[in-house]
């Protein structure tokens, strides 16, 4: 894992270690796992999740409590990403809403103005604007500005972007996927986000203060394709989990 950041940022990218708290066991093992990471490959950035599983391993069952430690500021992390759920997510919302997660996302906006830390909100991807940019703006209107790096899936066949939107727990906006699979004229074309990202770009020239920033991309089609994609759109090839 740390080799591969090593090689990774020797290629001139900038990795992005995931920090799970329900998988980390106490402050020592998170500790453990900044030392290594910047000290064997010079890592100074990481999304700070809660993590997939329901049962804590031990003292964190948030990405919040990673951040109470003061372990990623006492190291130097100079810039700390946390989970934004655009389409809400049923694991912290069960009623699916967005009470629960806006909450952890109003500490963390007061966590970034008390401390020098550069923060963002990372998404899951998406495939529809319009659930994105209201999701966006009513954060925005709830004081939380922090800017958001939206996912988005890179090209890809229509059957693998289902496969992993269902795995990957995709919410409503899904359905984008499902009226394209009831054209056969586009069955077999593969998918591209570039409509997606049309409506995002259009809203934000009509709203400067519009808090998507960046766009990052999850090559489901595979690394090249989405490389190609992101050249031939203006874009650079970057690591997978580095917001582009």
């Amino acid at each position: 894992m740390v080799a591969t950041a090593a090689r990774l940022r020797a290629e001139g990218m900038a990795p992005m270690p995931h920090f799970p708290a329900r998988i980390i066991a106490d402050t020592a093992e998170l500790g453990d796992w900044i030392a290594r990471y910047q000290g064997e490959a010079g890592v100074d950035q990481g999304l700070i999740l809660a993590g997939g599983v329901h049962a804590p391993a031990g003292a964190f069952d948030s990405s919040m409590a990673l951040l109470d430690t003061g372990l990623f500021d006492k190291a130097g992390f100079r810039r700390l990403h946390v989970a934004g759920h655009p389409e809400g997510n049923r694991d912290i919302d069960a009623d699916g809403g967005h009470r629960v997660a806006d909450a952890a996302l109003a500490w963390k906006q007061g966590f970034a103005e008390q401390t020098d830390a550069e923060m963002a909100i990372v998404t899951q991807f998406a495939f529809e604007p319009d659930p994105i940019i209201a999701w966006a703006d009513r954060l925005r209107a709830q004081g939380i500005t922090l800017p958001v790096h939206i996912g988005v899936a890179g090209p890809a066949k229509l059957q693998t972007l289902i496969k992993y939107a269902i795995a990957c727990g995709v919410g409503p906006s899904l359905r984008v996927l499902q009226r394209r699979a009831g054209d056969v004229t586009k069955l077999l074309l593969p998918f591209e986000p570039t409509e997606f990202l049309t409506g995002l770009a259009r809203h934000r020239d009509e709203t400067p203060d519009f808090n998507i920033t960046h766009v990052h991309v999850f090559p489901l089609g595979g690394i090249g394709r989405a490389a190609e994609w992101l050249q031939g759109h203006g874009g650079h090839a970057t690591a997978p989990a580095r917001p582009a």
